[in-house]
């Protein structure tokens, strides 16, 4: 294939900060990278954006639109109806502005963010005159800008509606909703009546197409878990069918996996309120993970809120991202790209073809059982190989992301190391230009995590510390200056694999290669563009939670 360019056009007006960073690629006999990225800090609610502009055959336009949502002061204070419609409609004046903006650069689909419209932290009481009632899509065909008297307290969606319609756009948004139920319902809530978290999808008629209630709720007191989980696609005349979910459901087997796996997704809506969490957890890292783990375009709105963690939104495909990232600054953002219709994945093991370079090679070698050096409990063994890690180093504990990881220094300009826990092992093959005054490690995690979640993991990660010593591996940390060319791998148990890859500041990779080679999963990268941060496989043993 012939050298692919992506241009960025930045347009601006008050710009306070600007970084962009365009990487393009070419696609290999072995392997195909290409990324697009920038990080930009523009003027809040003026409708200032980014727009990444390609080809227009086999395209559509979307956007997502990273929103400091106006919050209640006090969300635990009882509040009525009108006052709460007072709040919410200010942030949805600012959602009116993006989208008039997003029109006029021919957006066909627009992502908000989950609490970007009511904002968070309310009690089950308090939250209530917040939330519109939600008929059935799948019962009921409303338009709610058309047909505003047909039911009470949806003021929201008629304003949502009106928004779609006035911007010619299929519209996503997340409020808070309320359904009656009666006591003969076993399961209906002591006030009589459900609260879902809910995101909208509506046509650019203004009709409701669908909506989905969040399953996987991340301490959400004020909200119900639906009886059943939703599996919710709907089709658009422009890029085919698109799923949509919500948050922390994307660490879950529902309804996000089923959704992919049985009902032929190929693009995801995804409106989070994500706070970030270095090394392995960033919003921007998870949803690029998501994306080329599954050879999906997805599409992630995130609130902007840094002083609680919270920023991080972006358009990825398997092969390309434009996203925003800032913890410095408050102001809001509005990314607009041309997206595949079909998105292309990055070529796996399974399918490359060619003659591989030196140290892919010597991976092979190792995965083959062929000599290589180690060092068992009596004696060294080194036999027709480089002569790497005679003195292996030491074994250290440290806490990463609340779970006990092992792990093992990577010292030296080259090596091949590994580390296990519990059956579950992971190697790293390196090499490095030069050295860096930076300690670097080899983690390996497999087991039940437990904080702020429970679900079932296993991590292979080679992760920058945050000082020189072993006790720092694990902790936040956004810049580094250390280059690697590697391959990582692990035996893993699950075919659930994310692979997160950041380098620094907040910068996104793709890998070279991706794929199984003798029941072991790898990720391959070299030419990194700045210093690696986190490269990690995460697996996750959905069956196992």
């Amino acid at each position: 294939m012939a050298r692919k360019e992506t241009q960025l056009i930045i347009k601006m007006t008050h710009l306070a900060r600007f970084m962009v960073c365009i990487m393009s690629g070419a696609r290999s006999k072995l392997a195909l990278f290409l990324c697009g990225c920038y990080v930009v800090a523009l003027g809040a609610h003026t409708g200032e954006e980014s727009v990444a502009e390609h080809h227009e055959a086999e395209y559509y336009m979307a956007a997502v639109y990273e929103h400091p949502s106006i919050l209640s002061l006090n969300p635990l204070a009882l509040v009525s109806r009108q006052e709460a419609l007072e709040l919410m409609n200010q942030n949805l004046d600012i959602y009116e502005q993006q989208v008039m903006t997003a029109a006029q650069k021919g957006v066909q689909i627009i992502v908000f963010p989950e609490d970007g419209i009511h904002g968070f932290n309310f009690t089950r009481t308090s939250i209530y005159p917040f939330l519109d009632f939600m008929p059935s899509p799948q019962v009921v065909r409303w338009n709610p800008c058309l047909e505003p008297h047909r039911f009470s307290d949806t003021e929201v969606l008629q304003r949502l509606s009106c928004m779609a319609i006035r911007g010619d756009m299929f519209l996503v948004a997340n409020l808070g909703t309320k359904q009656p139920c009666h006591s003969s319902d076993p399961r209906c809530p002591k006030d009589g009546r459900y609260q879902f978290n809910t995101n909208v999808v509506f046509s650019n008629n203004g009709t409701l197409v669908d909506r989905y209630r969040k399953h996987n709720l991340y301490f959400e007191a004020a909200f119900d878990v639906p009886l059943k989980v939703d599996h919710i696609t709907f089709d658009t005349p422009f890029a085919g069918r698109f799923g949509i979910f919500t948050c922390f459901d994307i660490l879950f087997f529902d309804p996000t996996i089923r959704l992919l796996r049985d009902y032929k997704v190929k693009h995801v809506v995804y409106p989070t309120a994500w706070m970030n969490q270095l090394p392995l957890l960033a919003a921007i890292e998870i949803q690029k993970a998501f994306a080329v783990a599954f050879g999906i375009n997805v599409l992630a709105a995130n609130v902007h809120h840094p002083v609680l963690g919270m920023t991080g939104s972006g358009i990825h495909t398997p092969l390309e991202s434009f996203w925003y990232h800032d913890m410095e600054n408050p102001k809001s953002h509005l990314i607009i790209a041309q997206v595949a219709k079909n998105p292309v994945g990055l070529i796996g093991a399974e399918n490359a073809t060619g003659e591989t370079d030196p140290s892919h090679s010597k991976f092979l070698k190792i995965l083959s059982g062929d000599p290589y050096c180690e060092k068992d409990a009596q004696e060294v063994h080194c036999d027709e190989a480089t002569q790497w890690n005679v003195n292996a180093p030491p074994t250290f504990h440290s806490e990463m992301m609340y779970d006990n990881f092992t792990l093992v220094p990577v010292w030296g300009k080259e090596g091949y190391l590994h580390v296990c826990s519990n059956g579950f092992c992971c190697y790293l093959l390196y090499k490095r230009p030069s050295l860096s005054k930076e300690l670097y490690a080899l983690g390996v995690f497999n087991g039940l995590h437990t904080v702020h979640g429970t679900y079932y993991i296993q991590v292979c990660a080679l992760v920058r510390c945050g000082g020189l010593g072993f006790d720092t591996c694990g902790q936040e940390i956004t810049e580094a200056t250390g280059i690697f060319e590697f391959h990582l791998w692990g035996n893993f148990s699950t075919s659930y694999i994310f692979p997160l890859f950041l380098t620094s500041g907040m910068t996104l990779e793709v890998p070279d290669q991706l794929g199984w080679e003798n029941d072991h999963y790898f990720l391959r990268k070299s030419r990194l563009s700045s210093g690696l941060v986190t490269a990690a496989l995460y697996g996750r043993l959905y069956e196992r939670d």
